[in-house]
């Protein structure tokens, strides 16, 4: 498709979301007709692919098309050089990186099916990743998208789950997850995420509804962040339990999933209200270098529950 200002295709193997945009200059993105447009694509396909436009101006200009960067709030009072305020910066490098074995093979910063902050009430609106350094092998970013899972599944199923709630707490190490894609073990975590795990706002278990409507078009999202799920809320039971781990299955299938593989400079948006990403990690003597800004906002469906980190009813 090619509007007058940029040209958008579809993902490559990837019909159901997701969009890829090419031709588009730093100057057009001022132009409000074409922010309407750029806005009105993330609506409808969930996850933009930039092509040929990655600078740290044009990520923020971007970015404030869909809300206000902010500051990733288990950054706040980090105090360290950044390359701009509103910036994350994701790097993996082997002294102080995140490793994990995931079937049977080494991975560094591997995270896996996830949407941010599911352990907070608020949940930010999206974000933009940039690719600052690729590595040579590994690297790739997946998405998912909550809209296309929902339509996938089972008339039952839906039934079966539409008002129902996900319980999800914080956990740095991956390999503790309950649900979706369970490393085998944790072998090092950054300094950083080690930090995290000290912040006041992670003291509190939060829901979520597994599903929800998206307020643009109706369309219904399957709202699911596996990593962090620890039950549902109606049900902590084993069938309870059971029938998460049914739903995450169906939603993290691999056809499920787009997988990125970098080139320097993409940047890519997704919408954090609809869309599950995973980083697929790097080969341990691997650098991967990414940059990101959190789009701030709330869809307002977070609830935070009234007991500190109690394990959920066995």
């Amino acid at each position: 498709m090619h509007h007058m200002d940029f040209k958008v295709s579809p993902l490559p193997g990837n019909p159901a979301f997701g969009a890829i945009v090419t031709e588009l200059t730093p100057e057009a993105i001022q132009n409000q007709h074409v922010r309407q447009q750029l806005l009105d694509l993330f609506t409808d396909k969930g996850v933009i692919v930039f092509k040929g436009l990655a600078e740290l101006d044009t990520q923020i200009s971007l970015s404030e098309i869909y809300g206000e960067p902010e500051i990733h709030p288990l950054l706040v009072g980090i105090e360290r050089p950044r390359e701009h305020f509103v910036i994350a910066e994701i790097d993996y490098v082997e002294e102080d990186g995140d490793l994990y074995e995931l079937n049977g093979e080494l991975r560094g910063g591997f995270l896996p099916w996830h949407f941010d902050l599911a352990y907070m009430e608020k949940i930010n609106r999206g974000g933009i990743l940039r690719a600052a350094v690729v590595p040579n092998s590994g690297g790739e970013t997946g998405f998912i998208d909550g809209i296309a899972a929902y339509d996938a599944l089972p008339d039952d199923l839906k039934q079966r789950i539409e008002d129902l709630h996900v319980i999800y707490r914080y956990s740095a190490d991956s390999s503790t997850a309950r649900f979706g894609e369970i490393p085998e073990k944790c072998l090092s975590l950054s300094h950083n995420i080690s930090f995290a795990l000290e912040h006041p706002s992670v003291r509190n278990p939060v829901t979520h509804p597994m599903v929800y409507a998206q307020k643009e078009s109706g369309r219904k999202v399957l709202n699911i962040s596996p990593w962090h799920a620890i039950a549902i809320e109606e049900m902590e039971n084993d069938e309870g339990d059971a029938l998460l781990r049914d739903v995450i299955d169906r939603m993290i299938r691999p056809e499920m999933a787009y997988i990125h593989d970098w080139v320097e400079d993409d940047m890519i948006l997704w919408d954090n209200w609809r869309m599950l990403h995973s980083a697929r990690g790097v080969p341990p003597g691997e650098k991967r270098k990414m940059r990101r800004t959190t789009i701030a906002g709330d869809y307002a469906l977070g609830r935070r529950l009234d007991r500190e980190h109690a394990e959920p009813l066995r």
